[in-house]
């Protein structure tokens, strides 16, 4: 067959296919499923099978998202990180900041958190790749909230300008990181979370 013009047609192109087109709806079943999956089993025992099992898809649509497990549950844990904790704005450092908490200890008492956060630590303790990762993941999410606070508290010229952001991360993040993960307390008592960052303000002016 020709062209009007006698020449050969050009071969169609077929449209892309499989790894070329990634549906958002499996990629959340997926992530969904990691997150059942890890509480079930915990990450020692966690695989792509099972996961691919309870999302509802076959194997080749993890891996054509994630090359490993590893790289699977880190790309989820930062998203979270990063997405799941405000960039508070409240007017008032002490408001940013209790806002801050309240947010944050909500997600960590969550029963599927509560789960997966133990059980990544003790992976993270036996497996350096999975230590430096997470700690990355982890740091950015903290990190980048933190610091907007700080910004925000030195324009409104609460604290000096110039302050250690590393000492700033640390008073801001640790002490319910420590309450909540390390030490594993209940719900905190009322008014604990106004204290906190009642307190946190008050270091963070001394700074």
């Amino acid at each position: 067959m020709t062209n009007a013009d006698g020449s050969q047609p050009r071969p169609r192109r077929r449209a892309p296919a499989g790894a070329a087109v990634l549906r958002e709806d499996v990629t959340e079943a997926i992530r969904a499923a990691v997150f059942e999956e890890l509480a079930a089993v915990g990450y020692a025992r966690m695989s792509i099978e099972g996961i691919a099992r309870r999302a509802g898809v076959g194997k080749t649509a993890v891996y054509r998202r994630w090359r490993s497990k590893l790289h699977l549950v880190l790309d989820i844990v930062s998203a979270i990180a990063v997405q799941g904790l405000p960039a508070p704005d409240t007017g008032s450092l002490e408001g940013d900041l209790r806002l801050l908490y309240e947010v944050t200890a909500r997600a960590l008492r969550h029963p599927v958190a509560s789960q997966i956060i133990p059980d990544l630590q003790a992976e993270a303790a036996r497996n350096p790749e999975i230590a430096e990762l997470m700690q990355k993941a982890l740091r950015e999410g903290q990190e980048g909230v933190a610091l907007k606070i700080v910004a925000a508290a030195e324009r409104r010229g609460e604290i000096r300008t110039g302050v250690d952001g590393e000492l700033a991360l640390d008073l801001i993040s640790g002490p319910l990181y420590w309450r909540s993960v390390v030490i594993r307390s209940p719900k905190p008592p009322k008014g604990y979370l106004a204290a906190l960052a009642r307190a946190t303000a008050g270091a963070l002016r001394a700074l």
